[in-house]
């Protein structure tokens, strides 16, 4: 597949720019959690467990996301007039499908207008096993580390493709998109 130049992207990503109300009642996954949040909470209740804080949190900051009566702006356009209302949003990202999508939609515009430079760019995925993902959310340093490592042995296959060696001080450079705690 060939991706157009970047400022084709550019020019194409402002002018797709239009606002549409986020109906999150319309979903399946909001009306099997609304449905069934109450009920699971008080089963957990009753055998003297509960949830983190951050999760109950990010649950119930979802129901409430993009419904107006929970909060809104109302938008008016200086030459046309036309009124709108946007709801507020959650602006969570673990559970909410919506803010999810539009945090990630606003990283890469941000990557590709601010961060990353019109040059050939490669990209690399790195998966890790189940039983390291724990160790790396509960030790961010860990997981630090272990990036620092990936990224130098990348580097160095790299810069030696290129015919060159690091002692020459040739150089790469990285993006490393992690969700924090």
């Amino acid at each position: 597949m060939v991706l157009p130049p970047l400022d084709e992207f550019r020019q194409w990503s402002k002018s797709q720019v239009k606002y549409e109300r986020h109906r999150p009642e319309t979903t399946l996954l909001y009306q099997i959690i609304q449905r069934h949040w109450p009920q699971f909470q008080a089963e957990l209740g009753s055998q003297g467990k509960h949830l983190p804080k951050f999760v109950t949190q990010e649950f119930e900051e979802y129901l409430k996301c993009g419904k107006l009566e929970h909060g809104f702006l109302r938008v008016c356009g200086e030459s046309c007039h036309h009124e709108k209302l946007v709801a507020f949003s959650c602006k969570k990202r673990g559970l909410c499908p919506s803010c999810g999508a539009r945090r990630m939609a606003d990283s890469a515009a941000h990557l590709v207008d601010e961060v990353l430079p019109e040059k050939p760019i490669r990209q690399w995925v790195l998966s890790v096993p189940f039983q390291l993902r724990y160790l790396f959310a509960t030790q961010p340093q860990v997981m630090g580390n272990v990036l620092a490592i990936v990224h130098r042995v990348i580097s160095t296959h790299l810069i030696k493709r290129a015919g060159f060696t690091v002692k020459s001080g040739a150089q790469t450079r990285a993006v490393t998109p992690r969700r924090p705690r």
